[in-house]
Formats: C-alpha cells, structure tokens, sequence
C-alpha cells in the first residue's frame, strides 16, 4: 500500500488545498475536516482497493493510526474531549468544496476552476526527474457510466442531469457499439520520445466531460493550455477518432501551441484528395501529378502482416516518398510554406526539368509529363496555404514505416486505462462511485489517476533497481517474456 505520506506531498506541492480553501464559506466556526485531510483521504481510500464512495473515505481516514489522526484533524480537541471526525462531517466538506467547483449549473463540461484543481493534481503526481523527460502523450477516452440510471423514455429527469447517453467500444464479438448512461473520461499518458529512453507511462492530464459532448473537443483546450503552464508541447499520440475531427477542433489549434501529431487516419481521410495547382494532395501531403496511382492509395500495414509483407509495405511507401513534394520553408505566421518540385529536388527524373534527367537512372523517371503542365510543374515552388492539408498533415508520412514506429507508442493510452479498470486494484464500472454529477465524479476520478501513478513509479523505482543489481553480476535487464503456447507446438509436443 503506498504510504500516506506520499499523497500529502502531492497535495502540498500542488497548491489545489490552499487554493480551494480559499472558495470556501468561512461558518460561524472552524471545520474540522479541512480540504487537504479530504483529498488525501480520497488518494488513501483507492489505494487500499476501496471504492469511491465517501463513506469509504471516511473509513479510510478513521482507520489511520492515532497520531496521524491528530496530526490530520481527523481527532480534534474539544472542549468535551477529543472529538472523532464522523461521517456527516465527511459529507459536508465534500460538499462545499464540490459546490465551490462546480460552477453555475449543470453544463457538461467541467469549469475552469475545476480544471485547474484537477491538472495541479496529476502535475504533481509526477516526479521532478521526469517532467522534462519526454513531452508525448498518447491519447484516448473512454466511457464512465454514472451511478443514476436513466431518464424514462421521453423524459430528461434523473438523479444526474449532467450524464447522457453515450456509446463506446465492447468486448463483444459483434461490431456495434454499446449504449452506456454517464460521461467520457479523457486522459493524455507520457510515453517516451522516439529513439530515447524510456519513462513511466503516467497521467499528466484528464477531463471528463458529459456524453452530450464531444471528448475531443473538451481534451483539445486541455492540451493546449500546457505551454501557458510551462510545458512544452511534444508528439500527440492519437486514433483516427481524434484526426477524423474538423481540423479546427483537433489539429489547428495543436498546431499552434507548437505539437506535432502523430495520429492514424480515418479510412474517409485517406488516399488523393483533389489538387493543388496541379500536386495530388493525399494523407497530408502534395505530391507529383504523375504519381503512380496504386501508390497514393497504399494504406497502412494490416495487424497480421509478416516481416515479408512489412518489408514490401515499407518499399512502396518509401518509393511514394519520392514523388513528394518537398518542403522548403518552414510556416509563417500565418501557416504559410512553400514547397518545391521533387523533380526539382533531385528525387526523380523528369524531362519538364532538364537538370533532373542528369541524375542516376535509380531514381523514378515520368516517361509522360503532362500535356498541360500547371503552376507545380513550372514553377520552382509552389505556396501552400494551411488548409490545404490542414486536418491530415503531421510528424511523419503517412503510412510510412517511420510513421508506424512513431505511432506504436499510442498504446500507452490503452495500458492507462486497462489499470484503472483492473478489478485487481480500481474497478471503474457502475457503481465503483455513487456521487452524481460531473464535478465529484472529476475530482474522485482524479484523486485515482494520483493514485495509479504512484503505483506506475513504484513498479519503475522496482523495475530499475532490479536492472542496476542484475548490471552488478553482468547480467542483461530482465524482460518481459511472453509465454504464448500455440496449437501447432502443442501437437508436435510428445505424450
């Protein structure tokens, strides 16, 4: 179990306890459950396996030995006696502080305020040695379903008017997707930088927004507010579910707090989408008019490609790289480059530019120019403005072999949610939390993710001592060996 003390540091070194103090009422007298008693309570209830519900926070808090208690308030001297917090107290606290979060009204989508308290949590959570370690996030949402059940069929009461109806991903072997009662939890995961080492994959940021809207459009703001906090903004890790939005609810506004995206594209997003002065525009990219058609059509290497199909995927896409056009200048301040024939850039031979068919015949030739050439054939450079490839462009070519490494990182976002649904440690289905509304469920969810990071960088401190005492006696860092035992092993295997 980890220890007290270490949520306590999290809390302090935040500075969310003083600041939401500050929102409270002052009452005719002092409470003796204070916010910073509160929220290490909650960080201690989920690391003990407990669920999030206050009464289990109470539990928590009254379990600890005496002296911590005193140290806490939770045991108070009053004037009949030291007085044992109890349950209501419990309740009231939580209460003022979730009223002073929560904004005016039900909207969906968690308040600045709000917000604010729960990015100071997980920024805290994570270790000086690994802030500037890596800036990438890989990330995802999933779904939380709300403790209420659902309003009757054409009505809208319910115990929990900010939840809605949303729909997520199953297990199931059919394709369709499951209908759930709650809200969308958000998560960015810090996953190493490509080629450098590696970093504990924990939570640096989350929101939770209602079903009613749109999880990439609440994470985006998110995000973007990181370099305002001094972070500076690195690879972003996404699906198609995120690159298939418009470009100004996702890609524009990345772009300009300085990341670079590294995403999957939706199937309607790939391959030629009409011309730019004559360039094919496909996955992000200008290319040749006389690009071989099959090429800007490749689509990314399936799942159960062999090492040979793999090999024949990287060489198409390394030769559709050929035909790109390259660019020569960096974006202005208006998202404005340029971008210079590949002819023109030595990568093919083309009789429109007589200095290219001097080059080795290694290279692609166009053996039929085009019989009315336009601006990308004859000019040296052509301006491209921002959206042209605005919702597509990002770090890599897609769907390169660089692209294909960058983006295996993304699965971090996965193993971040996997921990918090383990029945093992922290089960985040129904029922797991009994607080209606979208600004107890925020503050519990990420009381947890405080907690599944300190369990990340237990395991890491375990991980890396192992490897230093195993470098000791010469002896390679252990690794993960997948015992995975096939039908075929299995039949050639003697009685």
């Amino acid at each position: 179990m980890i220890p007290l003390p270490a949520f306590e540091e999290v809390i302090d070194a935040s500075g969310t306890a003083a600041r939401i103090e500050a929102m409270l009422p002052a009452g005719v007298r002092a409470r003796q459950l204070s916010v910073r008693t509160l929220l290490a309570g909650m960080c201690a209830a989920h690391a003990d396996h407990r669920p999030g519900h206050l009464t289990r926070v109470h539990r928590a808090l009254v379990s600890l030995p005496e002296d911590q208690q005193r140290r806490l308030g939770v045991i108070a001297d009053w004037k009949n006696g030291p007085h044992l917090l109890t349950y209501r107290q419990t309740e009231y606290t939580f209460g003022l502080v979730a009223g002073a979060l929560a904004g005016h009204g039900p909207g969906g989508q968690p308040p600045p305020a709000l917000q604010a308290v729960c990015d100071g949590l997980l920024e805290a959570s994570i270790p000086g040695r690994f802030k500037d370690a890596s800036a990438s996030l890989a990330v995802d949402w999933t779904g939380m379903e709300s403790f209420s059940r659902p309003p009757p069929r054409g009505t809208s009461d319910c115990a929990d008017p900010e939840a809605s109806w949303g729909h997520r991903k199953n297990n199931l072997l059919r394709s369709e997707d499951e209908l759930f009662f709650g809200y969308y939890l958000s998560a960015g995961i810090m996953m190493g930088e490509e080629n450098g080492p590696a970093v504990p994959e924990l939570t640096r940021r989350a929101t939770v927004s209602s079903c009613r809207h749109d999880p990439v459009r609440a994470l985006a703001p998110v995000l973007t507010a990181m370099p305002g906090q001094g972070i500076g903004p690195g690879d972003i890790l996404a699906d198609s579910g995120y690159a298939h939005r418009d470009a100004s609810a996702w890609a524009i506004p990345l772009r300009q707090a300085g990341a670079q995206l590294v995403q999957d594209l939706h199937p309607h997003d790939r391959g030629p989408k009409g011309t730019h002065h004559g360039a094919i525009i496909a996955n992000g990219n200008l290319y040749c008019p006389k690009t071989p058609r099959p090429l800007p059509e490749i689509g990314p290497l399936a799942r159960t490609a062999t090492s040979e199909d793999a090999a024949a995927h990287d060489a198409r896409t390394a030769e559709l790289a050929r035909y790109k056009l390259g660019r020569i200048t960096a974006d202005d301040a208006d998202g404005y480059h340029r971008a210079a024939c590949p002819a023109a850039a030595g990568k093919i031979r083309c009789p429109l530019r007589p200095a290219s068919m001097t080059l080795d015949r290694d290279r692609p030739e166009i053996l039929q120019p085009p019989q009315h050439p336009q601006a990308c054939c004859t000019q040296q450079t052509i301006t491209v403005p921002p959206e042209i490839t605005a919702k597509t462009a990002q770090k890599h070519d897609y769907p390169s072999k660089a692209h294909r490494r960058s983006y295996a990182r993304r699965t971090g976002a996965e193993r971040g949610f996997a921990t918090i649904k383990d029945p093992a440690t922290s089960d985040i289905t129904r029922g797991w939390c009994r607080l209606m509304g979208l600004t107890p469920l925020m503050l519990t969810i990420t009381c947890l993710l405080v907690v599944r990071n300190q369990r990340i960088l237990t395991a890491w401190n375990t991980r890396q001592e192992e490897n230093a005492r195993r470098a000791v006696k010469g002896l390679p860092p252990k690794t993960r060996r997948r015992r995975r035992r096939t039908l075929a092993s299995l039949a050639t295997r003697p009685p």
